[in-house]
Parts: structure tokens; C-alpha cells; sequence
């Protein structure tokens, strides 16, 4: 997935750290081969290179995580959307290559409905078929799906405390070996470092962020995040600089962070209440930050 995986283990009798390390790799190679963009034989992308209107037989994992991403994509009225593949490339975020002007200038002017408007899933018979050509990119909930395997590997060998990630994405089991919850920080939105806003402590629960100040195209004077908005055909513009979900799968809250930050400060906010879900966003306003945390997870972090 052109990251790394970590695993932070507290020791217990009988416990192989060679044969858990073994299993987190699989768990995580698993996800990667079927949901990639960036292999071409993956089982995503064989989806995407299918004809409009063919089923195409797709195994249990990559199933999961398209039906999850069809219901939040439908709850959030296609702010999250995993049909944004070609909008992704032109902007040079995705594995095409740089940004092509004539793609983006494609892209803008394109109307766009909501993939879960234009996807059929068979969960019966594990397959599925587009209705559009749209290409399927699953770079805002895969990744958290893979914690979550992770999470599935550690507790088939019995293991009780844990702190597993993937490029930021979190789930915290049981506890330290202390017996305290995992302190996990909350990043400052900084472009050039990486410093600790606040930190939250947590257990049997996952945290996801998704933010401005990663992976950025500079268009000009603006500077532009990876985040792709459906409803524009480029990258999201709103002052929101990051938004963190705790939730209990790393897959729901790797989803709905993705969702939030593109519904911007209004709608985000009002969104996350409405699905109670836990969340922090953080704003720029000017030259300072501005926080809103919903739910009671985050008021005191």
C-alpha cells in the first residue's frame, strides 16, 4: 500500500512475536492484492477494467469493504465516494502518474453521480458490476479495513493487548502493559512537521484521521489535498484541516473521517451528530487553529 504496517505487542506467556509478525503481514498483503489500484491484477482492478454491466466475481474481503462503502457513501449522501478513480489520477494523486491539465479540465466539467447510485453488489453470489465506467478507488477505507484484518490475525492467536496501525490508521486492544489505556496523539495539521496536538487515551476501539497536510498538488498560489469532492470534480476546498473518528472498526472510521472533512465545517459536524458517531474536526481559521469535537470521546482532547 506504499506504507508500513506497525505492531506494538504486550508480551504474555506462550506468545511467538515471529509467528504474530508473520500473520500481520498476511493480513495486510491479503487486503492489499485484492484492493490495490497500483497492481494491476488486483481484484479491484479487475472490477475496473470490466464493461459496464458484466458481474465480475470478487472475493469476501474487497466484498465487505465495497458494501460498507456504498452504505456510507448512501448515509452521507455521496460525500464519501469510491468511484473517483479517474478525478484521483487526473490530479496526479493516484498511480497514473503527475496531474494532466486536459484529465483535470475533463474532470471539472464532468457530472458525476454518486457510486452508490451506479454499483450493484450480489452479496449472494459475491460478485458485482458497474453501470457507468467509473473507476473504483478504495484509498479511503482500505487501509483501515486492513487494521481491522490486523485486529482479526491478533486475536485468532489469542492475543489480548495490542496497538496496531497503518499510515495513521489505529485500533488500540486492551490495554499497556501498565494496564492503561493507549495514549494515541492527535497530529497538528502542519505541512512541514509532524507535533502532537492533543492525545487521546483509548482501548477495543479504532481511530482514523483524515486530513489537508500530507499529500498535496500546488496549483499556482493554492495548495490542494488529496481529498477528492465529487460535487466539484477535484480536490475538496473547505477550511477544514483534518477530521479524527473513533469508532469500532477501523474501516467504519477510516470511511466516515474521509466523509466529514469533505462536508466541510457545517454540514461535517451536523452529519457526524446525526450518525452519533465520535469525532474531532479542526479548522484553519487564518493563522490558528480551531477545534469542534462531537460526541463525548474527544471533549477533553
Amino acid at each position: 500500500m506504499g506504507t508500513r504496517w506497525t505492531a506494538t505487542i504486550v508480551d504474555q506467556p506462550g506468545l511467538d512475536l515471529s509467528t504474530a509478525g508473520d500473520a500481520l503481514g498476511a493480513a495486510v498483503d491479503l487486503v492489499d492484492r485484492q484492493m490495490s489500484t497500483w497492481k494491476p491484477d488486483s481484484d479491484l482492478m479487475r472490477l475496473n477494467h470490466a464493461a459496464p454491466e458484466v458481474w465480475v466475481s470478487l472475493p469476501a474481503e474487497l466484498m465487505q469493504v465495497l458494501t460498507a462503502a456504498l452504505e456510507i457513501g448512501r448515509l452521507s449522501d455521496g460525500a464519501f465516494d469510491i468511484g473517483l478513480g479517474e478525478i484521483v489520477n487526473a490530479w496526479g494523486f493516484g498511480a497514473a502518474g503527475p496531474a494532466d491539465i486536459d484529465a483535470i479540465k475533463r474532470a471539472l466539467a464532468a457530472t458525476h453521480r454518486p457510486t452508490h447510485e451506479t454499483l450493484e453488489l450480489d452479496p449472494a453470489q459475491g460478485r458485482a458490476r458497474k453501470n457507468t465506467v467509473a473507476k473504483i478507488d478504495l484509498s479511503g477505507i482500505a487501509k483501515g479495513f486492513a487494521v481491522d484484518m490486523m485486529r482479526r490475525a491478533i486475536e485468532q492467536l489469542g492475543i489480548k493487548n495490542a496497538l496496531l496501525g497503518l499510515d495513521g490508521e489505529l485500533y488500540a486492544k486492551g490495554h499497556k502493559a501498565d494496564g492503561t489505556p493507549w495514549p494515541i496523539a492527535i497530529e497538528k495539521p502542519d505541512y512541514e512537521a509532524r507535533l502532537p496536538l492533543s492525545v487521546i487515551a483509548f482501548q477495543d476501539a479504532a481511530i482514523a484521521t483524515s486530513g489537508d497536510y500530507r499529500h498535496w498538488v500546488n496549483v499556482g498560489d493554492v495548495r490542494l489535498a488529496h481529498t477528492m469532492d465529487r460535487r466539484r470534480g477535484g480536490p475538496v476546498q473547505n477550511p477544514v484541516a483534518s477530521v479524527t473518528v473513533l469508532a469500532a472498526s477501523c474501516m467504519v472510521a477510516d470511511a466516515w473521517a474521509t466523509a466529514l472533512l469533505v462536508l466541510g465545517p457545517e454540514d461535517g459536524p451536523e452529519l457526524a451528530r446525526r450518525q452519533g458517531l465520535d469525532a474531532l474536526f479542526i479548522l484553519r481559521d487564518r493563522d490558528n487553529l480551531r477545534q469542534i469535537p462531537v460526541g463525548i470521546a474527544f471533549d477533553a482532547a
